[in-house]
Protein backbone atom coordinates (compact mmCIF):
# COMPACT_ATOMS: atom_id res chain seq x y z
CA UNK A 1 0.00 0.00 0.00
CA UNK A 2 1.39 3.42 -1.01
CA UNK A 3 1.30 6.05 1.72
CA UNK A 4 -0.63 9.23 1.09
CA UNK A 5 2.24 11.58 1.96
CA UNK A 6 0.47 14.67 0.62
CA UNK A 7 -2.51 13.97 2.87
CA UNK A 8 -0.17 13.40 5.84
CA UNK A 9 1.45 16.79 5.18
CA UNK A 10 -1.91 18.57 5.05
CA UNK A 11 -3.11 16.90 8.23
CA UNK A 12 0.17 17.63 10.05
CA UNK A 13 0.03 21.33 9.06
CA UNK A 14 -3.63 21.55 10.07
CA UNK A 15 -2.94 19.87 13.43
CA UNK A 16 -0.05 22.24 14.17
CA UNK A 17 -2.29 25.25 13.52
CA UNK A 18 -5.11 23.83 15.63
CA UNK A 19 -2.74 23.32 18.56
CA UNK A 20 -1.55 26.93 18.47
CA UNK A 21 -5.04 28.34 18.00
CA UNK A 22 -6.34 26.31 20.93
CA UNK A 23 -3.42 27.41 23.10
CA UNK A 24 -4.04 31.06 22.30
CA UNK A 25 -7.77 30.99 22.95
CA UNK A 26 -7.52 28.84 26.08
CA UNK A 27 -4.96 30.97 27.88
CA UNK A 28 -5.42 34.57 26.77
CA UNK A 29 -6.88 36.36 29.77
CA UNK A 30 -5.13 34.20 32.36
CA UNK A 31 -3.57 36.23 35.19
CA UNK A 32 0.20 36.47 34.73
CA UNK A 33 2.97 38.05 36.76
CA UNK A 34 6.74 37.83 36.85
CA UNK A 35 6.34 35.36 39.72
CA UNK A 36 4.05 32.90 37.91
CA UNK A 37 5.14 33.34 34.27
CA UNK A 38 7.25 30.14 34.25
CA UNK A 39 4.45 28.16 35.91
CA UNK A 40 2.01 29.41 33.27
CA UNK A 41 4.46 28.55 30.48
CA UNK A 42 4.81 25.02 31.83
CA UNK A 43 1.02 24.62 32.12
CA UNK A 44 0.55 25.80 28.54
CA UNK A 45 3.24 23.43 27.27
CA UNK A 46 1.76 20.55 29.25
CA UNK A 47 -1.71 21.16 27.84
CA UNK A 48 -0.40 21.21 24.27
CA UNK A 49 1.58 17.99 24.81
CA UNK A 50 -1.60 16.18 25.85
CA UNK A 51 -3.15 16.67 22.42
CA UNK A 52 -2.94 14.06 19.64
CA UNK A 53 0.12 14.07 17.35
CA UNK A 54 2.18 16.51 19.47
CA UNK A 55 5.88 15.63 19.64
CA UNK A 56 7.07 18.78 21.41
CA UNK A 57 5.77 22.11 22.65
CA UNK A 58 7.51 25.23 23.89
CA UNK A 59 5.96 28.42 25.25
CA UNK A 60 7.72 31.62 26.25
CA UNK A 61 6.15 34.64 27.91
CA UNK A 62 8.04 37.84 27.08
CA UNK A 63 9.33 38.96 30.49
CA UNK A 64 10.56 42.35 29.26
CA UNK A 65 7.17 43.23 27.83
CA UNK A 66 5.48 41.81 30.91
CA UNK A 67 7.55 44.14 33.13
CA UNK A 68 6.40 47.11 31.04
CA UNK A 69 2.73 46.11 31.11
CA UNK A 70 2.27 44.83 34.68
CA UNK A 71 -0.35 46.71 36.68
CA UNK A 72 0.03 48.30 40.10
CA UNK A 73 -1.48 45.07 41.46
CA UNK A 74 1.54 43.09 40.23
CA UNK A 75 -0.10 41.20 37.37
CA UNK A 76 -1.97 41.58 34.08
CA UNK A 77 -4.14 39.41 31.89
CA UNK A 78 -2.10 37.37 29.43
CA UNK A 79 -2.34 38.79 25.91
CA UNK A 80 -1.07 37.82 22.48
CA UNK A 81 1.69 40.39 22.75
CA UNK A 82 3.37 38.28 25.41
CA UNK A 83 3.16 34.78 23.93
CA UNK A 84 5.68 33.00 21.73
CA UNK A 85 4.90 29.33 21.20
CA UNK A 86 6.25 26.52 19.05
CA UNK A 87 4.82 23.09 18.43
CA UNK A 88 5.97 20.05 16.50
CA UNK A 89 3.44 17.44 15.43
CA UNK A 90 3.89 14.10 13.71
CA UNK A 91 1.28 12.50 11.49
CA UNK A 92 2.45 9.19 10.08
CA UNK A 93 6.03 9.88 9.09
CA UNK A 94 5.45 13.60 8.48
CA UNK A 95 6.60 16.27 10.92
CA UNK A 96 5.21 19.81 10.93
CA UNK A 97 6.54 22.62 13.06
CA UNK A 98 4.68 25.87 13.63
CA UNK A 99 4.92 28.96 15.78
CA UNK A 100 2.70 31.62 17.30
CA UNK A 101 4.31 35.04 17.60
CA UNK A 102 3.36 38.69 17.97
CA UNK A 103 3.82 40.89 14.90
CA UNK A 104 4.52 44.45 16.11
CA UNK A 105 3.89 45.96 12.68
CA UNK A 106 0.47 44.33 12.34
CA UNK A 107 -0.26 44.57 16.08
CA UNK A 108 -1.62 41.04 15.83
CA UNK A 109 -0.70 37.50 16.88
CA UNK A 110 0.41 35.49 13.84
CA UNK A 111 0.98 31.82 13.16
CA UNK A 112 3.23 30.25 10.58
CA UNK A 113 4.84 26.97 9.62
CA UNK A 114 8.58 26.93 10.27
Amino acid sequence: MVKDVVNEEKIACFEAGIKLGALFHQFVGAPVSLENARILEMAMESCMRLQPFVVSAEVKIDRERLKEMVSSFGYISLSGELIRARVTVKVGETLARAELYWDDEKKYPMMRLI
